[in-house]
């Protein structure tokens, strides 16, 4: 059998994952008996920890809200993810320091054994290029932002906000339902309760006016949540919005792009149309290029005129280079 205080302080780890235990199920995890469990509950209460009881057949012990914070209590795997889950979050816009924060208190409470862990796994990670896709600068989102949207995704809570769309703020007010973190740009999924009509917010475009709007009954989200913030922010969310003809069916076109890039449409004539976007001009059209199938550009014409500096640079780049 385990020594008594290992054996506690496992039972508090069991007890901070989940809700409710039973007490068979406790006995049967330590490998002791249901006596043992009753007794260890009456050592942790000892402890100042506050171990709530419900008796009877549906019987079960969870922890309940006290004045002591228990010790934070992780297996290797458990603290091995949230490390490179905290790693991976530096290098979101406006997450850097606070990310890097947490992952220093976070070793600093750990037994050394598992901060040896996660400090290998920190000095044996390197961070790539924050920006490997775009030539503009990843958004800063401000922490404090995405706490009151999450607050009010929770207790469905109306936003009212401005909203910089075309380069001009407009009033908005919807219902909050989903955060969607998608091309380093966070949206939230919301329905706007006058018109009844769904849209994804930027969240870096959002500037909240508190107090929120009016609570809400929450209404069904409009099909596959995933398949709606790509399709939308191909089509509003992005800073450059193009449409492009493509001189293949829908299904050859599909079968080469990544789904994230835009949404494609089929023509009756054979040929489909991509309505994508991106943060840039030069974006765009590094996108289309790579497709490797003819193309003509719909909108917009500043695309066009891109493209046309883009062909003289090429043609200019192979005159007199060996054919």
């Amino acid at each position: 059998m385990k020594k008594t205080s290992g054996r506690v302080l496992e039972l508090l780890g069991l007890l901070q994952t989940r809700i409710e235990w039973t007490a068979p199920e406790l006995a049967e995890r330590l490998g002791v008996t249901d006596r043992t469990v009753r007794n260890d509950i009456g050592r942790l209460r000892e402890l100042g920890y506050p171990v709530e009881a419900a008796r009877g057949r549906a019987g079960h012990y969870r922890l309940g809200v006290g004045a002591k914070l228990p010790p934070l209590l992780l297996d290797d795997e458990e603290a091995v993810a949230i490390a490179v889950g905290l790693r991976t979050v530096t290098g979101v816009a406006g997450f850097e320091e606070s990310g890097g924060r947490a992952l220093t208190k976070l070793e600093h409470v750990l037994p050394d054994k598992l901060r040896r862990h996660i400090a290998s796994v920190r000095d044996a990670t390197e961070a790539g290029p924050v920006n490997t896709d775009s030539n503009v600068e990843d958004p800063e989102v401000d922490p404090g932002v995405l706490t009151e949207i999450a607050g009010a995704i929770r207790d469905q809570r109306g936003l009212r906000a401005f909203y910089r769309r075309d380069a001009e703020d407009e009033r908005v007010e919807f219902e909050p339902y989903r955060m969607v973190a998608w091309q380093r740009r966070w949206f939230v999924v919301g329905r706007d309760p006058a018109t009844d009509t769904w849209a994804p917010y930027r969240a870096d475009w959002l500037t909240l006016r508190l107090p929120g709007g009016r609570n809400f009954t929450p209404a069904p989200l409009p099909g596959d949540l995933t398949e709606f913030v790509v399709r939308e922010v191909a089509r509003t969310g992005w800073s450059v919005h193009a449409r492009i003809v493509i001189d293949a069916p829908a299904d050859e076109v599909l079968a080469r792009i990544n789904p994230a890039v835009g949404v494609v449409e089929p023509r009756p004539d054979g040929r489909s149309v991509l309505v994508t976007g991106g943060d840039s001009l030069e974006i765009v059209a590094v996108w289309i290029g790579m497709l490797g199938i003819d193309f003509t550009v719909e909108s917009p014409a500043a695309l066009v005129d891109h493209l046309r500096v883009l062909s003289e640079r090429y043609a200019g780049a192979v005159v007199g280079s060996p054919l």
